[in-house]
């Protein structure tokens, strides 16, 4: 790749290293120091679905979100990638009523639901997916209400240069200290825009995330605050059954929130406790395979940086290492990360 990345992961067979997974990880404070790293950490790449929190901001910051009288459940869901459960396809349903709209104000394309149980029902019943078993689907409504409580065009609510996109854009330059037009702009899997900056300036992004609960006498901060809040109360609504972001918060007990992204991005802010600050960690795998590179690299940041205890690590092993079987079930290897953090 054009960036520098490191060995994260590695696949082993018959007691030697069959692949490898390079990336890079940055660890953010929310003054922008970087605490540690491994890789480079200026290097620029797509957040993906992770910027779904920092789309979420202006509909919460606005008022829109009372106005609309949203619960904490519709907010977390638009700032998740759900799985298409029937609990999800329910509350962006729900989300759509109160604006006015239907499922056919959604751009975002139809794709099997992440699920497998749900997929797998849907093809028994010879029944196809729809546009709310797409994981952006929340998202997508949450960026309809945007435009409905301004007044403003839904026609074209996916376009760069629409008022709420570039509200979107504006705030996420804002938290990440980086100008409006030094963040790439690109198409994502759901048509939406999605945002390209450095590594550092993502984790800094949510370092000022986890940050804001400490200061909720500031408006910014308390929407900010929200959005983190919704996310760990609803960490099922964010992504869903068997899925790490959802599995993490829940094993974390309201210690961090997660965000994954398509191509090996993942995003986490980790809140102050006691007397250590408030930071965010970005990860970008070079291979983009969030899974198999992904899941190991963030669990085992996590461990060296000690936010996980015992109990957690237990919990969220089968994401931090697993067997390789072959055809018979025999086990032939294994998947493990093999990295030591950079600190500063």
């Amino acid at each position: 790749m054009a960036f520098g990345t490191e060995p994260l992961v590695e696949v082993w067979r018959g007691g030697r290293v069959e692949s490898e997974h390079r990336g890079a990880i940055a660890v953010v404070d929310a003054q922008g120091r970087v605490l540690a790293h491994i890789g480079d950490v200026e290097l620029t790449t797509y957040l993906r679905s992770s910027a779904k929190p920092f789309q979420l901001l202006p509909l919460i910051e606005s008022g829109a979100a009372d106005r609309l009288g949203f619960t904490d459940r519709e907010l977390a869901v638009i700032a998740g990638s759900h799985s298409g459960e029937p609990r999800h396809l329910e509350v962006v349903q729900s989300i759509l009523s109160k604006i006015g709209l239907n499922d056919s104000a959604l751009q975002c394309g139809v794709h099997v639901p992440f699920n497998p149980e749900v997929a797998k029902a849907l093809r028994a019943a010879n029944q196809s997916a729809s546009v709310l078993h797409n994981n952006c689907s929340g998202k997508h409504a949450g960026m309809l209400a945007q435009a409905i409580d301004r007044g403003l065009s839904t026609a074209d609510y996916l376009d760069p240069d629409h008022p709420v996109q570039i509200t979107i854009r504006q705030r996420l330059a804002e938290l990440a200290n980086l100008e409006f037009d030094a963040i790439g702009v690109g198409v994502d899997g759901c048509s939406a825009p999605c945002f390209a900056l450095p590594l550092k300036n993502a984790a800094l992004a949510f370092a000022r995330l986890a940050e804001a609960g400490s200061k909720l006498q500031d408006a910014r901060a308390r929407s900010l605050a929200k959005v983190v809040q919704v996310m760990i109360d609803y960490p099922e609504m964010v992504a869903g059954e068997g899925r790490l972001d959802t599995d993490l918060m829940r094993a974390a007990s309201g210690k961090l929130f997660s965000k994954s992204g398509a191509e090996g991005f993942h995003g986490v802010g980790v809140l102050a406790q006691g007397d250590r600050s408030a930071y965010g960690i970005a990860w970008k795998i070079g291979d983009g395979d969030g899974k198999r590179g992904g899941h190991p690299a963030v669990i085992e940041a996590l461990r060296q940086l000690g936010v996980l205890d015992t109990a957690a690590l237990i919990a969220l092993k089968s994401y931090h290492t697993w067997p390789i079987t072959n055809h018979r079930g025999l086990e032939v290897g294994e998947v493990k990360a093999n990295f030591a953090l950079r600190f500063a």
